[in-house]
């Protein structure tokens, strides 16, 4: 039997109780705390811009509606008064559809990215 495999050494520092609570304490705010202002700010930013966002196309939408309504006055009176809408409607779902191609963010932070 050979002497290579290294017996375990003993250990010379043995840590209180009260260090091994501050350590997991520290341990427990590093990985939950840290992460959270991270999540936090992430929402925060989000909410702004979607509302921002919101509104804006909501504007945008109606003023395509008042638009399509002045200048089809002539075919959209009468039995096709729904038509302008319609054409909204259609214009809001590829604007959401092409909203929801773009969301490809599944991260909070760049670490995460490996």
């Amino acid at each position: 039997m050979s002497n290579d495999v290294p017996s375990p050494r003993p250990k010379n520092e043995q840590a209180s109780i009260g260090e091994v609570v501050e350590f997991v304490k520290t341990y427990a705010k590093q990985e939950t705390v840290g992460p959270l202002r991270g999540a936090g700010r992430w929402i925060a930013y989000g909410a702004a811009g979607a509302i921002c966002l919101g509104i804006g196309l909501s504007l945008l939408l109606l003023g395509l509606l008042r638009l399509v309504q002045s200048e089809m006055s002539d075919i959209a009176d009468g039995r096709l008064s729904w038509l302008p809408y319609l054409i909204v409607l259609a214009v809001c779902v590829l604007v959401i559809a092409l909203a929801m191609a773009q969301v490809n963010k599944t991260f909070l932070e760049k670490e995460d990215k490996q």
